[in-house]
């Protein structure tokens, strides 16, 4: 499913317009985006819960030149599904 086609599945399901829907859609991303980015977490039960983790420093290789390299730490957004949202797809 692509962007559009959640819109129009979200405009189905709540009533509202396709162009209200974008507009709900646009706000949620952008507030758990805004959230992370502040280093906090976004949690809805049943859902998942939205949070940033940390890779550490570690080496790596270059598998063009095969040379030893330094990847530096790294914050990168994780998601783990909640109860209900396993029990829906398990099921």
């Amino acid at each position: 499913m692509n962007k559009s086609e959640l819109i129009e599945q979200i405009a189905l399901k709540s009533g509202l317009t396709p162009a209200n829907s974008k507009k709900a859609l646009e706000a949620l991303v952008s507030t758990v985006s805004e959230t992370l980015a502040a280093g906090d977490r976004v949690q809805l039960v049943g859902f998942g819960t939205f949070r940033v983790t940390e890779r550490a420093a570690r080496e790596g290789c270059n598998p063009q030149t095969k040379q030893k390299i330094i990847i530096p730490a790294t914050k990168t957004p994780s998601f783990s599904a909640g109860a209900e949202l396993k029990k829906s797809v398990n099921s």
